[in-house]
């Protein structure tokens, strides 16, 4: 069910960025290490851009540590925000355009199950919409957007990437792909996913429920064509669209390398971005090890939970995103931002979520004690690092609940799924919950 007057919030969280844009000059959110980080901050990319300009390479000193694409494509546009602006609609739109797919794909997976009257009887809230509205406005994406950083740059590429795997659209994911992981390595991670959705498609019930309902129709008085078409239903693995997707891979790689050569070509060169690309402050003696720390520590959690979650690898890509968010190096609230969006895609399954309250006013806290934070720190002398560091670590905290929730909550749908089928327990007397599987 599509939500009333969407297109009137939506043109309103536009409008409410382009009056904070052109006329919120003194908030001075880039300033902020919360909002931009030295990997995404506008000041430096505009510094960097203007060493370009005077044949310098971008990446002399400490400044400038991004790509070279954003040299050229924002260095021009580095006092024009309206660009954010354009960039946060477009990602809302791909969300609510990847939550129509999904919804697609889930009523066609009901359908396989022989639910599609107990389907039309229920009451579903479009989740595209939701998702897209809060992406629109969240105040996280709302302060990144007016503190320009190029965080809505990457977040747009990260939903390039699931819209175009869900769409099974390789060239599209592909291109997403790569530049998502040549803004920021950490989305190279949503290679599982994405291989996943282009190989099953964006829903797809485990294998176990078939087994589990043709069991159950063998005891039963079921014609064989029945049992046949049954068996059918379930969806092999197609290798046809990761094959595409890996030659567009290799081809969008390719020319993104040659045209970071080309704008360093006098400059630097690649050799330099590859050094100073990716880098931490921390003492030379520990260097190495944090810098395996930051960027390995994310890997450990990628195997286990493609296990569990294969079946839902757009969730899977939510629940990643989320762990990039905690554990990268340079964190904001644009990786926030993100994710935040994503779940919503997921409103129907995730109705009945617990610690709603403790999250939703735990953000609030965070939001408002950080700033507060950083300036008794940083500028009045009347606090430590420490009540910096205990903001973080709350925020952190908070993250941890709402994925280890959001996915306990999401599996836990899948044992009440069974219970409605009749695979295990009492049989279909059972409500239609509102989690499918």
């Amino acid at each position: 069910m599509a939500i009333r007057h969407y297109w009137s919030m939506a043109a309103a969280a536009v409008g409410f960025r382009l009056v904070l844009v052109l006329f919120g000059g003194d908030l001075h959110l880039a300033s902020r290490p919360e909002v931009s980080t030295p990997l995404t901050s506008i000041r430096r990319l505009a510094e960097g851009y203007w060493l370009k300009q005077a044949s310098m390479s971008p990446y002399s000193g400490s400044m400038y540590h991004g790509s070279p694409l954003l040299l050229s494509v924002l260095g021009p546009l580095t006092n024009k925000s309206l660009i954010f602006v354009a960039v946060d609609f477009i990602a809302a739109m791909l969300i609510r355009a990847t939550g129509r797919k999904l919804q697609i794909a889930r009523n066609r997976s009901l359908k396989s199950l022989d639910l599609t009257e107990a389907v039309s009887n229920s009451v579903n809230v479009s989740a595209g919409d939701i998702a897209s509205l809060i992406y629109l406005w969240n105040p996280w994406a709302i302060v990144t957007c007016v503190g320009s950083c190029t965080s809505p740059v990457e977040n747009l590429m990260v939903v390039i990437i699931i819209y175009g795997a869900c769409s099974r659209l390789a060239p599209l994911a592909a291109f997403g792909y790569v530049m998502a992981t040549h803004l920021s390595l950490y989305p190279a991670i949503l290679i599982v996913p994405i291989i996943l959705l282009l190989g099953y498609g964006p829903d797809t019930p485990p294998t176990k429920v078939f087994r589990l309902k043709n069991s159950n129709a063998s005891k039963t008085d079921v014609s064989y064509d029945e049992k046949s078409s049954s068996s059918r239903d379930v969806r092999q693995f197609s290798w046809k669209p990761v094959l595409h997707f890996t030659l567009w891979l290799l081809f969008w790689s390719s020319y993104v390398l040659l045209l970071s050569s080309i704008i360093l070509n006098k400059v630097g060169g690649l050799q330099e971005m590859f050094k100073k690309y990716f880098f931490a402050e921390v003492f030379d003696f520990f260097r190495s090890f944090f810098l395996i720390v930051f960027n390995m520590n994310i890997i450990f959690m990628v195997l286990p939970l493609a296990i569990r979650l294969k079946h839902r690898p757009c969730f899977l890509a939510f629940v990643y995103t989320g762990i990039v968010a905690m554990l990268k190096s340079y964190p904001s609230v644009g990786d926030s931002a993100l994710y935040l969006g994503l779940l919503g895609l997921f409103a129907n399954e995730l109705a009945e979520m617990h610690f709603t309250f403790f999250l939703f006013f735990g953000y609030i806290g965070v939001s408002l004690l950080s700033p507060v934070m950083h300036n008794l720190w940083i500028w009045r002398g009347t606090g430590n690092a420490n009540f910096y560091f205990a903001t973080g670590l709350a925020y952190t905290c908070l993250q941890t609940v709402l994925v280890i929730e959001s996915s306990i909550l999401h599996l836990n749908s899948l044992n009440r799924g069974f219970l409605y089928w009749g695979l295990v327990g009492p049989g279909p007397s059972i409500p239609l919950p509102r989690y499918h599987y």
